[in-house]
């Protein structure tokens, strides 16, 4: 049997936060110690206190998560909170690693983080799944994955997302027990006796016709078809009616974000700036020789693709009742939608009842998973559900 809780506080002293989360997991569970939990915090938080707190009262240092951009439960959401799931269960068994030098060294921190793994070989228990965040501002998140997923024999099923900052784009962090890191990633092993359930999708597509990068180092998109990236732009903008200001782009680039030709889907990159040289900034990389498109979406279709990703991890529980759910999406969904954000997660809500969810808005995220659209993706709805 699994028993979760989900909360969300908004209170803004942190060792405070983290000791009313930790005692509503212990009066969750009759007075028992949570067995994992996840966490996700404003970046207004001290994470020192918040998660030493947390961990004294929830009887537990099972914990991993990350600094957020936005956090939600099916109860309440907004910025600068902590929201928090606690899973005590005898289905599952969890352990937490961590890697660290991403800038450095993607493949060495994903080595690092997978040796802590114990179902590599001979797994104790036939699912395994790792909830995995990172620091997406070191970069070198799709190598991250594909290096994970390479380690561990195609065998784990990853979900999660980038750590954010409260959309300042300055430091982010992980968490590993009651220490935050930046410039690493933290992965939670959930070895189970019965599957969890990932589902992915973004509702975003194609508004104009393909552009070959034709130069691109990192999260810097220097060229389409030979011509400086930002020109593309401010011909679409101007093909479609739009307002485009290179001193202040963000406004177009919420509503006109790049995807990636990939498997008959799009991979999605978000824009960040426009450099001096007529090069875009972005939120991750965006492989040189790779088909892009500038896409196009409504409200509407961002509600229906959290539908669709929640309906997709309710049936990979194979018709077990679920427990709780993981919801991640981007912190650029969340600027862009406003209040309207709020339906989105109203539909994660109505689909998961009466079980729980709590999630973070990210700096990108994660997925890998039978039959879902693998990667690491922007403006894109990631949900894991624990059957119970």
């Amino acid at each position: 049997m699994t028993e979760t809780h989900t909360s969300i506080t908004t209170e803004v002293d942190s060792a405070r936060a983290g000791a009313a989360l930790g005692r509503a997991m212990r009066d969750a569970f009759r007075g028992g110690a949570a067995d994992a939990v996840m966490v996700f915090a404003s970046a207004r938080h001290d994470y020192a206190a918040l998660l030493e707190a947390l961990a004294r009262e929830s009887g537990t240092r099972t914990i991993v998560g990350a600094s957020s951009a936005g956090e939600f439960s099916e109860r309440a959401r907004g910025e600068g909170h902590v929201a928090a799931l606690a899973v005590r269960s005898d289905t599952m068994r969890f352990a937490v690693s961590f890697g660290t030098g991403i800038g450095r060294d993607a493949a060495a921190a994903a080595r690092q983080a997978t040796a802590g793994f114990r179902g590599v070989s001979n797994p104790p228990l036939p699912y395994r799944a790792a909830l995995v965040m990172t620091d997406a501002l070191a970069g070198h998140a799709d190598a991250l994955l594909e290096e994970l997923t390479v380690l561990t024999g195609g065998n784990y099923s990853f979900f999660g997302g980038g750590a954010g900052d409260d959309a300042r784009f300055s430091t982010t962090h992980v968490f590993a027990g009651t220490a935050a890191h930046s410039d690493a990633l933290v992965a939670l092993e959930i070895l189970s006796s019965q599957p969890l359930g990932v589902g992915v999708a973004h509702g975003w597509v194609p508004a104009g016709p393909p552009l070959r990068v034709t130069e691109a180092s990192g999260t810097r998109l220097v060229s389409f078809n030979g011509a400086p990236a930002v020109q593309a732009v401010e011909e679409h903008a101007r093909a479609s009616g739009q307002k485009f200001d290179r001193r202040d782009p963000m406004p177009y680039f919420l509503h006109n974000i790049l995807g990636i030709s990939a498997d008959d889907a799009y991979r999605l990159r978000v824009p960040l700036a426009v450099n001096e040289d007529g090069s875009l900034a972005l939120a991750a990389e965006v492989p040189q020789g790779s088909l892009v498109h500038i896409m196009k979406t409504t409200e509407d279709s961002a509600v229906q693709a959290a539908r669709k990703a929640t309906r997709a991890a309710l049936g990979a529980l194979g018709g077990r009742r679920p427990a709780a759910g993981l919801v991640f999406d981007c912190v650029a969904t969340r600027l862009r939608l406003g209040k309207k954000f709020e339906d989105e997660l109203n539909a994660c809500a109505e689909l998961l009842s009466p079980a729980g969810f709590v999630g973070c808005n990210t700096y990108g995220q994660i997925a890998r998973a039978e039959g879902q659209f693998s990667g690491f993706h922007n403006c894109t709805a990631v949900v894991c559900v624990f059957p119970q």
